[in-house]
């Protein structure tokens, strides 16, 4: 009798299991031809996507191919007729679908990305580009969230076409722990003290490399309100903030954010800013605007309209200890979220 239980009780689990297709469909053309080829390493410790809940149901995540490394490969390949010089060595790290509480309906999936990329010359490593955040989706239908996975793949690939190396060459033993091999050795991670300055992108940032004739323009009260470029013509001078990575005056770095220029601390793990998703992601952006910034590139993706909008600016007065340290990736300066 309780050998029936036991399988009529597996019956029904297994009914109330269902799969859902995780497919790589999206054109990842190289449009300028320079990529040869796509390696991926996966190093994920758990090759398993995630169950979420869905209508009182349990959906499995999977790809339409278990071999995922011969899945992205050969994806490449079919939409790659025209073949460059560029080696790309695509490293999954990690991919998890969740949900924290699926008894509770207004409870979201939260997808966890950490995804590098390097190009190879010459047996040596070069670090592109990294996907590393938690995105929490506007929608728990399942084909909802393998899309999002989809398109997150996607994009990573096609930004990686257009990133440019950062940091010094590794071995391929390197890659194990590329992060601390690169930033042990960056200019805004080596050193003590910072250049003062306008940075007009995170790599610049990175370098310590300021922007030679662009300025801080602030009103009577002290306030950073725009950047001028001292050599620009009449009339022409005015750099809109979303124009900007942020600047540092007396050794403090400020990132410039719709929320207006926060200050960025500095710790053992890296840089941070003290707000909420809503400020660094207006309400109007919604999520779908962060799924398509991190598929498509973060550094320059925030809608410029909204970081120059008064109404989107922190009063000088707002309390902010009740808001999170969010931190920026040391090798994108792209925001991460938990």
């Amino acid at each position: 009798m309780k050998k029936v239980f036991f399988f009529l009780m597996m019956a029904v689990s297994l009914s109330a299991q269902k799969t859902e297709v995780v497919e790589l469909k999206q054109s990842i053309k190289d449009r300028k031809g320079k990529t040869k080829s796509i390696t991926v390493i996966d190093n994920r410790l758990d090759k398993e996507i995630g169950n979420i809940p869905y209508r009182k149901e349990s959906f499995t995540l999977k790809f339409a191919n278990d071999d995922l490394k011969n899945y992205i490969e050969n994806w490449f390949l079919s939409d790659n007729k025209t073949k460059g010089d560029n080696d790309i060595v695509l490293m999954l790290e990690d991919l998890k679908a969740y949900n924290l509480d699926p008894e509770e309906k207004t409870s979201k999936t939260k997808i966890k990305f950490k995804f590098s990329s390097f190009i190879k010359r010459n047996n040596k490593y070069y670090f592109l580009n990294r996907i590393q955040n938690v995105i929490t989706s506007e929608s728990n239908f399942p084909k909802f969230i393998a899309s999002q996975i989809s398109h997150v793949v996607a994009g990573m690939i096609k930004e990686s076409y257009l990133s440019v190396p950062l940091g010094a060459a590794m071995s391929e033993e390197d890659l194990t722990n590329y992060e601390k091999y690169i930033t042990e050795n960056s200019p805004v991670f080596g050193r003590m003290e910072l250049n003062d300055g306008v940075y007009k992108d995170f790599r610049s940032f990175y370098e310590q490399k300021p922007e030679p004739n662009y300025v801080t323009d602030k009103n009577k009260k002290g306030r950073v309100t725009n950047i001028k470029d001292t050599k620009a013509t009449l009339n022409e001078e005015i750099i809109g903030n979303e124009q900007v990575f942020g600047y540092i005056e007396n050794g403090k770095a400020y990132r410039s954010t719709p929320a207006g220029y926060l200050e960025m601390i500095k710790d053992d793990k890296g840089f941070y800013v003290i707000a909420t998703k809503a400020e660094l992601f207006p309400t109007n952006n919604g999520t779908g605007a962060m799924v398509g910034a991190i598929a498509g590139g973060f550094i320059g993706a925030m809608i410029g309209a909204a970081i120059d909008s008064e109404s989107n600016r922190r009063g000088k007065n707002v309390d902010t200890s009740g808001m999170p340290n969010v931190y920026l990736d040391s090798l994108t300066g792209n925001y991460i979220f938990d």
